[in-house]
């Protein structure tokens, strides 16, 4: 899945990789690996709506 195929809302973007990361219980490298996707395109979205990834926590905070 490229980040094409993912949400495009940034909030159900930050939903479907938080249940993402919890639910396959990985870090946020390794899923966007298994999606093909660069980890900067997800920060960078993410982060345009106020939230960063939370290594401890494994999340976007």
């Amino acid at each position: 899945m490229a980040i094409e195929n993912m949400p495009k809302d940034p909030v159900m973007l930050l939903s479907f990789v938080n249940t993402s990361l919890r639910d396959k219980g990985i870090g946020l490298e390794e899923l966007c690996k298994s999606f093909g996707v660069d980890v900067k395109e997800i920060e960078e979205k993410l982060d345009k709506i106020g939230y960063t990834y939370n290594n401890e926590l494994n999340k976007f905070v």
